[in-house]
C-alpha cells in the first residue's frame, strides 16, 4: 500500500502564531522525505482558520526545496479560482523546480464563502473546472494553445514551461458527489476520494466509479486511488477519540456544519441522520491505538481494495506515531 500524508494547515488556537503552522508543516515534510511516505498533498482553502494555505504551488515550491525524493500532490488545486493559463504556468514550473515529483490533483471546490469572495456564481462552478482542465491539459500538450469555450478564449498562446513529466504529471479529479465521480470516470481521469465520506459511501462511491470507467470503455487496473482518511493515533484508545472528537467539533464549526451552504451537493450535509459528531467518530475518522488504527487500515484496505491511504494526522503525536509505528507495517 502507498501511503501520503493530507497535510492541512489549520489554526485552531489564534493565541498561537500563524507562521508556526507552516513551520510546522514544514518540519513535516523533511521527516516524511525519509520515511517512506510516498506524496504529501497540500490543501487549498481561503478565507478559514479551517487550513489557512491559499497556495498550494508556492507551498509545494517549499515542499520541493525541503525534499529529494517526496511526491508533491495538489489536493487539491481549486481550478474555478484561477485563470486556467495561469494555473498551467504554476503547475508545470513546481514540476520543473522539483524534478518531476508533482501529483496534480485539482477540484471544483464546494465552500460558498470562497466563491462569493472570488465573484463566481455557484452555477459556473462545474462548467468552470470542467473547462479549466481542459485547457490547462491542452497548454501542457501543445507547442501553441488556441482555446475557444464558454468562460475563455486563446489563439496561439506558447505556456511555458511545459512540465518536467512527459506529457504531464500524473492527474487526479476530487470526486465527492456521484456527478463528479461520473464526469471524471467518463473522461478517463482518476479520482481523489475524500476524508468526509462515511466508509460506506466510500466503498459504493468506489464501486460506482469502477463501473462507469468501465462503461467509459476506461480500465480501472493499475490505478492509483487515494483514499484520504482522518486519522488520530494514541497511546490508549480513550486519548486518540479524544483528540479526534475535537477534530470533528472544529471540522463541522469551520468546514461543513451548519451555516456553511455548500454550491453543490456531494459533502455530509445530513450526517447519515446521526449527531454530526458521532457521525465523524463512529463513520469517517480511524482513531485508536497503533495495533487498533493497523488493524483498521488493513480491514478497510481488504473491503474496498483500498492500495493507497492519503492520510490526515489529527495531531502533532498522531503524524509521529503514524510515522514510527503505523507506517514501517503497512507501507510497501
Amino acid at each position: 500500500m502507498k501511503v501520503g500524508i493530507l497535510q492541512f494547515f489549520g489554526w485552531r488556537d489564534r493565541s498561537v502564531p500563524l507562521h508556526s503552522v507552516y513551520e510546522t508543516a514544514l518540519e513535516r515534510f523533511s521527516i516524511m522525505d525519509t520515511t517512506g511516505y510516498d506524496a504529501v498533498w497540500l490543501a487549498e482553502h481561503h478565507f478559514s482558520g479551517f487550513s489557512v494555505c491559499p497556495s498550494v504551488h508556492m507551498m509545494g515550491t517549499m515542499a520541493a526545496a525541503r525534499t529529494k525524493r517526496l511526491r508533491i500532490g495538489t489536493a487539491v488545486s481549486l481550478a474555478p479560482f484561477y485563470n486556467p493559463l495561469r494555473l498551467a504556468e504554476e503547475v508545470a514550473l513546481l514540476d520543473v523546480l522539483s524534478g518531476g515529483r508533482v501529483n496534480w490533483g485539482v477540484g471544483r471546490g464546494f465552500e460558498r464563502s470562497e466563491f462569493a469572495a472570488f465573484g463566481i456564481p455557484g452555477e459556473e462552478s462545474g462548467p468552470r473546472f470542467h473547462e479549466t482542465v481542459e485547457i490547462v491539459l491542452k497548454a501542457w500538450t501543445s507547442q501553441r494553445l488556441t482555446h475557444h469555450g464558454a468562460f475563455f478564449h486563446y489563439d496561439g498562446v506558447e505556456v511555458l514551461p511545459k512540465p518536467f513529466q512527459a506529457p504531464h504529471p500524473p492527474v487526479w479529479m476530487a470526486a465527492s458527489s456521484i456527478p463528479a465521480i461520473e464526469w471524471a470516470a467518463s473522461q478517463g481521469h482518476s479520482i481523489l476520494m475524500d476524508p468526509h465520506s462515511s466508509r460506506t459511501d466510500l466503498i459504493k462511491k468506489r464501486r460506482h466509479y469502477a463501473a462507469r470507467l468501465s462503461d467509459a470503455g476506461f480500465a480501472d487496473g493499475g490505478r492509483d486511488i487515494p483514499m484520504a482518511r482522518l486519522v488520530a493515533v494514541d497511546e490508549t484508545a480513550d486519548k486518540a477519540r479524544a483528540v479526534a472528537k475535537r477534530v470533528a467539533e472544529w471540522t463541522i464549526a469551520s468546514y461543513v456544519g451548519p451555516r456553511h451552504a455548500n454550491v453543490r451537493q456531494g459533502t455530509p450535509r445530513d450526517f447519515g441522520g446521526k449527531d454530526p459528531v458521532d457521525y465523524y467518530l463512529d463513520d469517517v475518522m480511524i482513531h485508536g491505538t497503533a495495533e487498533s488504527v493497523i488493524d483498521q487500515i488493513r480491514s478497510f484496505s481488504a473491503e474496498i481494495g483500498m492500495t493507497y491511504l492519503m492520510a490526515a494526522p489529527m495531531s502533532g503525536r498522531s503524524f509521529r506515531l503514524l510515522t514510527d509505528q503505523v507506517l514501517p507495517r503497512i507501507a510497501g
